[in-house]
Formats: C-alpha cells, structure tokens, sequence
C-alpha cells in the first residue's frame, strides 16, 4: 500500500484539518465530533439541509457545504457511517428556524443513525432518501444503494432552500429528483482502505466489475476488460431501463470518476453516454462531468441521468458557492 498519509488512525482528522484551511472562506470545522458547517449564515429563517456519510468519497459530502447546497456535513471515518451525536451537533449548530432537512444515502448503517438523531431532535424535520444505483433490483432486501445522485438532489434541494422553500416543499422536491435519478457505476481495479492496507477485492488486469458500489462492494457482475463502447452501453441500458425517459425528454448527464480515473477517460465515457441517449431522442440539457462522488483510489466511474423539468432546471442553474461546485457566484 503506498499512501501519502503519516498514520491510519489520523487519516481523517488530517485531511479535514486541511481541508478547513484550503476553503476557510466557505466551512468552518468542528472537531470532537466532526461537523462541517456553513461559515456564512443566512439572515433569515432557512431549512437547513445536512447530509453526510463515510469518509472516502469526497469531495461528497464535505465539499457540497456552501451557499446553495449543504449547511452542514457530517463525515464518518472511512467508509463508516457518521454517528447520531455528529447528526444531532450539526442540526443545533444549523437549525434556523425552518427545519431540518436530512439528505440520507440509502445505507442500513448512514439510514439508522440519521433517525436515531432526527428522533432526539427538537425541532420540525424531514428526510429524502437516496437509492439511484440500479445495479441492485427496486425489490431488493435493503433497497438501492444511494450513490452520485445525491449530489444532484443536494444542489437542487439546496436551491430551492436558498429560495426560501418550506421543509415540506423541499421534501417534495428532493422526493422528486431522487425518483427521477438514476445511476450505475464500472470499475476496473478495487480499492484500499488505509486501515485495512490491501484492495477491498481481487480483480485481474483482463476484468471490470460491473454494477460497484461506493464502498469498494463488488458489483452484479464480473466481466472481461472490453472497450470504452462495450463497458459503457450496458449502463446507459440499465439506466435508461429504469427511468424510461420520453421522446425529447431533457435530463441532466453526470459522469462520475471514482478517483483514480483520468478526466481525459471521463470525458471520454461522457461522449460515449450522450450519443446513447441522443440516438433515442433523449436531449441533454445539462451536464456535470469529474470525480465529485468517489471511492478512494478506485479506478472507473459511473454514469447518472436525471430528467428535469423547468423547475429542477432552474435550480440546477441556480448559484452554488461550495468547495467542489462553484457557479453564479
């Protein structure tokens, strides 16, 4: 394992300590537990919108906290969910008057300690549950996996937020992206956790594995190393399978790197992705390309669709003022 870190039990608070002081401007870091919250407040009652999850995937969800998207963020140890005590820190710190908004990625261990918390919580709240991986069936034991489609439901969530919706229409609203999103991811290598010091599985130089998590799980499939063309398609056909997208149906196209995968490859898979959809009639309105959910040092990425309507659109466009998304400001 080959690692610029100085020691695995200090990963984290060393990386958040940097991360502090890269974008002092924007976040400000509590310790003892980790919270990263807004530095500038809104004058006004506001819901406030948190999420969080595992380390080793950022930039979610620490570098979505910003004008526009996160209030607060709450990150775990690596690939380990956050506590209750984190998610109950973070809601007094940023509770203005509005409510709370939990963001959740559909995970047994992310999903429990969120309603732990919320449970403790003296003030109104709601929850919009993530699971846009269609790698795993709408019938399976634990639902879907949330993945790189939470972070569309943040930025349009936290739009609408910044506009002055009440919790329940920012409900609604992010009830609405996340059934309206849809995600599937590739890998071609694993990836190593500090702490444990070798991949998470075993994959030839010849293989992909298809379907991944986030967490460095094996995917549905493994499969022979094929071209870009050959390992893109049948993501774009599991995705497209789910949402069904009409005829003319604008969407928003999201390539997701995984960490290790170049930009030159990403964009390569984008263009690869849109011919598919463009050839059924499908018109990509708006595009996000770059490793903004990623898993350690995993090599591949993943593909995500969501179809917009005006005002998802609008809020997409809206300005953003985070670490990893920055526009209109």
């Amino acid at each position: 394992m080959k690692k610029m870190i100085n020691g695995v039990e200090n990963v984290l608070e060393e990386s958040l300590q940097g991360f502090a002081k890269a974008h002092a401007d924007i976040i400000e870091l509590n310790t003892q537990p980790n919270i990263v919250t807004r530095k500038q407040k809104s004058n006004s009652a506001k819901v406030a919108l948190i999420s969080g999850g595992g380390a080793g995937h950022e930039p979610l969800h620490t570098g979505l906290v910003g004008q526009g998207m996160l209030d607060a963020a709450c990150p775990g140890h690596i690939f380990t969910s956050p506590s209750p005590d984190q998610m109950m820190m973070a809601a007094q710190q940023v509770e203005n008057g509005a409510g709370i908004l939990f963001i959740v990625k559909n995970y047994a261990g992310d999903v429990m300690n969120f309603e732990i918390a919320a449970e403790m919580l003296d003030c109104s709240y709601e929850t919009v549950l993530v699971s846009d991986d269609v790698a795993l069936p709408k019938d399976h034991s634990t639902g879907r996996r949330g993945v790189a489609g939470t972070l569309i439901v943040e930025k349009i969530v936290g739009a609408a937020a910044e506009a002055g919706a009440s919790l329940a229409q920012c409900k609604t609203l992010g009830d609405k992206v996340a059934s309206q999103t849809a995600s599937m991811g590739v890998a071609l290598t694993s990836c190593t956790v500090p702490a444990i010091g070798k991949p998470t599985f075993d994959i030839t130089e010849k293989e992909i594995e298809v379907g991944v998590g986030i967490h460095g799980e094996r995917g549905r499939e493994t499969a022979d190393l094929v071209d870009a063309n050959a390992m893109v398609k049948p993501l774009c056909e599991a995705i497209e399978d789910d949402l069904k997208p009409a005829n003319g149906q604008k969407v928003l196209l999201h390539v997701n790197g995984f960490g290790a995968t170049p930009l030159m490859e990403l964009y390569l898979v984008y263009n690869v992705a849109a011919e598919f959809f463009q050839q059924r009639g499908v018109e990509i309105a708006r595009s996000l390309v770059g490793n903004f959910t990623t898993s350690l040092d995993m090599a591949g990425c993943s593909i995500t669709l969501t179809l917009l309507d005006v005002e998802m659109t609008q809020y997409w466009d809206a300005p953003v003022h985070t670490a990893a998304l920055r526009w209109g400001c």
